[in-house]
């Protein structure tokens, strides 16, 4: 291998490392925090690697901030009780946010009050754990 191919070939693998991780960082997120809006969803995106959900929130002054929840992806949302129907256009939501540190209106997604009441999470219950037995009398 030429020197040139094996340079163009470490860039390529240090590109696609450095995308990967940036994908996955948190650095924007403040997860020191949580914020609660309540809104009306706009959209909700069932995908892979994360589902989204979008919600027109008041913003206080007249106007309306669309704010962007991300989530995990549908596989860990099934588990937790989701369905790709679970919310939909022009539901009224109680979302809870980490928030983004700059304080662009979005965040990472915590919990959701649907209109129903039910409190959704992305995150399958733990489940119960076995009651204990009283030892075997002999």
């Amino acid at each position: 291998m030429r020197r040139s191919q094996i340079v163009g070939a470490v860039i390529l693998v240090l590109g696609v490392a450095g995308s990967a991780w940036a994908h996955h960082t948190a650095a924007g997120i403040d997860r020191t925090k949580t914020v609660t809006v309540e809104g009306t969803v706009t959209q909700f995106k069932w995908a892979n690697p994360h589902s989204w959900i979008e919600v027109e929130v008041p913003d206080g002054k007249g106007g309306i901030a669309l704010w962007n929840l991300e989530m995990t992806a549908p596989a860990g949302l099934v588990r937790a009780g989701w369905k790709s129907t679970t919310v939909k256009p022009g539901d009224k939501v109680k979302a809870v946010v980490q928030p983004m540190l700059d304080g662009t209106p979005g965040g990472l997604f915590v919990s959701m009050v649907l209109p129903s009441g039910q409190e959704m999470t992305q995150r399958a219950a733990a489940a119960p754990k076995p009651a204990a037995q009283a030892p075997a009398t002999p």
